[in-house]
């Protein structure tokens, strides 16, 4: 006798099924969020912590005097983050959520430092107008990589040359001293870092997709902060370079 299938329980199951996805879907999509959100605090409170950091230090005579007789102490100081954020990056898959968010808060306050110097030679007005500029333009190129249906991974091998080209021009510009470089190197470094914007923010959502209901959630929403931190500081210094009065 043929095995006919039952239309009731074939659409009782279909339904289910449906429901099934639906309700997987949404548990996806609350999870990712939550992700997002988490990621974006982090960023949000490092950038808080390096903008204090980097005002009160600026008022100290010893920041005033590393300004006008650089030392051995500034190349420290200038140097420190760098370390942190290679030791974070190669080190990430060893050490544990704990000592990343350590490391993260750490390289926050060190920048904060190194940043200090801003304040000793741009106005207080004009350093507010550009940050806000370039929280403005960051939430925009973050928001629009998060939606976005178009896979950006292709910019990727594009923006990396282009950061290695910029990193070069940059310590090539400080034995050159050039004002025409210097412009030029700001320019492509905004737009640069506006593409890294975008694209982090896209990969930071890829890789929860991947890796989510693991161990490593942790480690990638500490990780994407400080993707996203980096693209920030470096785009609003950059600005600053064409938007900041000089004291």
């Amino acid at each position: 006798m043929a095995q006919w299938s039952d239309p009731r329980v074939t659409g009782t199951q279909s339904s289910l099924a449906g429901v099934g996805s639906s309700a997987g879907d949404v548990a996806v999509d609350a999870g990712l969020r939550a992700h997002m959100l988490k990621v974006y605090n982090y960023m949000a409170s490092g950038v808080l912590l390096t903008g204090i950091v980097a005002m009160l230090f600026a008022q100290t005579e010893l920041a005033q005097n590393l300004m006008t007789n650089p030392s051995l102490l500034s190349w420290v100081i200038i140097l420190s983050p760098l370390a942190v954020v290679l030791i974070m990056s190669f080190g990430q898959n060893r050490l544990s959520t704990s000592a990343l968010q350590a490391m993260f808060w750490a390289f926050a306050v060190l920048m904060g430092l190194s940043m200090s110097r801003i304040f000793m030679m741009f106005t207080g007005e004009s350093i507010a107008q550009t940050f806000f500029a370039t929280a403005a333009a960051f939430a925009g190129l973050s928001l629009w990589g998060y939606t976005t249906k178009k896979d950006l991974s292709g910019m990727g091998t594009f923006l990396i040359m282009g950061l290695v080209g910029l990193i070069v021009a940059s310590i090539a510009n400080i034995w050159l001293q050039s004002d025409t470089m210097h412009w030029v190197i700001s320019s492509v470094g905004v737009l640069l870092f506006a593409g890294l914007t975008a694209y982090d923010t896209q990969t930071i959502k890829s890789i929860y997709l991947q890796i989510r209901g693991s161990d490593m959630v942790g480690k990638a929403a500490i990780m994407g902060a400080l993707n996203l931190y980096l693209d920030f500081i470096n785009m609003f210094q950059f600005l600053l370079s064409f938007l900041g009065n000089r004291d």
